[in-house]
């Protein structure tokens, strides 16, 4: 697995180089530029959702040219990634859930996601979602809902209109995971090996994302 994520691509074009050779996005104070892009992300995906803040709308608030946030970000999940200050690349996660059989979601789900908490990248990790749990849980909430399980909405549509429903049940269901195994250490929950752990939840997650739910609108 690869630790850089966002942070790392940055720090890698920085040390291309001698400071001033001209090359294109590079420019005195880098390190107070980024700080400043970071700031004005978390700005806006809190005040307007990570779908609608654009990468023109953070550069403004953050003084820069737009091609500088994609020069040290990448893209615009990259670049929510390093908001959170997570240590990781979400497409670890993404890439293995996207490979997957739609009936297969919810274990694939599970299993993935607890391998990168009990790794030592996910020690980071973990702590930056204790964090935001405290804190800002609106940042927490669109990593989950808009980055990791945004492909998973448009394959769980079914019927038309709920998929929205379907990962906000699922994203609940893995916080709770997340909190009963990592924070909390509830037992046998906490030293429980991996597949067991998607064994016994997975169908959870699966029947939230493709089982015959009851979306009336009756009381």
């Amino acid at each position: 697995m690869t630790a850089t994520g966002s942070g790392g691509r940055a720090q890698e074009v920085d040390s291309n180089g001698p400071a001033g050779s001209g090359r294109s996005g590079r420019r005195p104070g880098q390190s107070g530029t980024r700080e400043a892009i970071l700031e004005a992300a978390r700005a806006r995906f809190a005040e307007v959702g990570f779908d609608k803040a654009s990468i023109r709308s953070i550069a403004g608030a953050a003084g820069v040219d737009p091609a500088l946030v994609h020069h040290y970000f990448g893209t615009k999940a990259e670049l929510l990634t390093a908001a959170l200050r997570l240590p990781l690349d979400p497409q670890i996660i993404t890439a293995r859930i996207a490979a997957a059989p739609i009936e297969d979601l919810g274990e694939t789900i599970v299993r993935h996601v607890v391998q990168v908490w009990d790794s030592p990248i996910g020690v980071q990790a973990v702590a930056a979602f204790r964090t935001l749990l405290g804190g800002d849980g609106a940042l927490a909430r669109q990593f989950l809902l808009e980055v990791v399980l945004k492909d998973v909405r448009r394959r769980v549509d079914s019927p038309p209109g709920t998929g929205d429903t379907r990962v906000v049940l699922t994203a609940s269901q893995m916080i709770g995971l997340l909190v009963g195994r990592k924070i909390v250490a509830i037992e046998p929950l906490a030293s429980m090996p991996v597949g067991e752990v998607a064994r016994l939840v997975g169908p959870t997650l699966q029947r939230y994302l493709t089982g015959d739910l009851d979306f009336s609108s009756e009381p």
